[in-house]
């Protein structure tokens, strides 16, 4: 069964494997035909340029149906110049060949030949164009020169210098212009090539970029909804148990609520900012990072020492912003798992090429609602997802009294320099 090609670019990927077929050479679309055009119009140039060296009188026989069937045996090979070049070249050779032994000297009835000749060396075979332009050259240098008289040839049929060594010059120049059209047609092939695979490169980047992005916004609205909603719920239960008799208590509580709400619609669009249109205004709370530890022990719904140790400095964004996130997710845990009366501590370490974070829970261990982090739970994976991304390590555990969160996340010398 016939393939049925679809319409399109020739040098367009192909849709099903997305391999690069490769740019069309000039007149690559004329190509794919049987080369009607170039064989009619040499047709015409040879059978009217004929009939004009006739009329002038130099051709030396009547012009008839043999004469004219060779002067057309060329222009009609080229239409398989393309399965055959070798063949065509070597029957428009003859031709013309036997066609100058009875006229004048002249390029008309060698127009056959001498597309033959180019798209042979087109074609990638120039031993062959080489080999093939040389042997016509003899041949034609035998019979029209050092054998003319022998044959009986008219004198003005015979080959002089002059037409000898145009002739010589235009197969030489024939075949070097049909190389270097392949040599152009190849190095335009390499260049779309490139540029598709440039292309590529860059939506298979973007693609990569779009589903980190989705991931990272993912992670931090996992934090932000977990803290907070984990904070909306204790205080709500807080409230609930003190609207009785502490009426006052529970007016805090829901205070709490209302601010833990207001912090979370407002971080919410923060992560959600990268989704903004450019005519939209930026967000105008500071980014997070370990700038707002304090702010964040004060609103975690439980008592939190903070201890900070070393030279504090500026951190890089994406470390600043993974430490900040670790912890907040670290004081979640806290008051989901641990039990009444729970404190919490985190110590916070700048090391010349590192920071080091600590959050321990000191209060008694309660029964796990959620599975721990090897059984798939997302707190603790999250959070060592996290800091693997940047090249860290997260360690989590049981200790005496409680639970602990250590966290170690390098930071380039450079940047401590800085």
């Amino acid at each position: 069964m016939d393939e049925t090609q679809r319409w399109g670019a020739p040098w367009r990927p192909e849709r099903r494997t997305g391999r690069f077929t490769g740019p069309p050479a000039p007149g690559a679309l004329r190509n794919r035909g049987p080369g009607l055009g170039a064989a009619i119009l040499a047709g015409f140039i040879q059978v009217a340029g004929a009939n004009n060296l006739a009329d002038d009188g130099e051709v030396f026989v009547t012009l008839n149906g043999w004469w004219y069937a060779l002067l057309l045996a060329g222009p009609i090979a080229l239409i398989w110049r393309r399965r055959f070049p070798l063949t065509v070249f070597l029957v428009a050779a003859a031709a013309s060949l036997g066609f100058a032994t009875v006229a004048q000297p002249s390029w008309i009835y060698a127009v056959a030949p001498g597309a033959a000749l180019f798209g042979l060396a087109k074609k990638g075979r120039p031993l062959a164009a080489i080999v093939g332009g040389s042997t016509a050259y003899v041949l034609y240098v035998l019979v029209c020169g050092m054998f003319a008289d022998p044959l009986g040839l008219a004198a003005g049929a015979h080959a002089n210098l002059r037409s000898l060594l145009l002739l010589a010059l235009a197969v030489a120049l024939t075949i070097f212009l049909g190389s270097a059209a392949k040599a152009r047609s190849e190095h335009f092939a390499e260049m779309m090539k490139v540029r598709a695979e440039r292309e590529r490169a860059q939506e298979e980047q973007e693609r990569r970029q779009a589903s980190e992005e989705r991931l990272r916004i993912a992670r931090e609205l996992h934090d932000v909804l977990g803290h907070h909603l984990s904070l909306i719920n204790v205080q709500a239960g807080v409230g609930l148990h003190l609207m009785d008799n502490r009426p006052e208590q529970a007016r805090e509580a829901l205070t709490a609520i209302k601010t833990a709400s207001a912090e979370a619609l407002r971080e919410v669009r923060n992560v959600l900012g990268v989704l903004r249109t450019e005519d939209e205004a930026a967000p105008r709370q500071p980014a997070l990072g370990m700038s707002r530890l304090d702010d964040l022990t004060a609103d975690a719904g439980l008592p939190v020492t903070t201890k900070v140790t070393g030279d504090e400095r500026e951190l890089p964004p994406e470390v600043d912003r993974a430490a900040y996130r670790i912890v907040q997710e670290a004081l979640t845990n806290v008051r989901r798992h641990a039990g009444p009366g729970a404190t919490a501590s985190v110590g916070v370490d700048y090391l010349p090429t590192a920071l080091h974070l600590a959050i321990r829970n000191d209060g008694p261990a309660v029964r796990h609602d959620e599975p721990d982090d090897k059984g798939g739970g997302s707190g603790i994976g999250g959070m060592r997802a996290r800091a693997e991304s940047l090249g860290g390590t997260l360690e989590a555990g049981p200790v005496d009294g409680g639970f602990l969160v250590s966290v170690l996340l390098p930071v380039a010398a450079e940047e401590d320099e800085e």
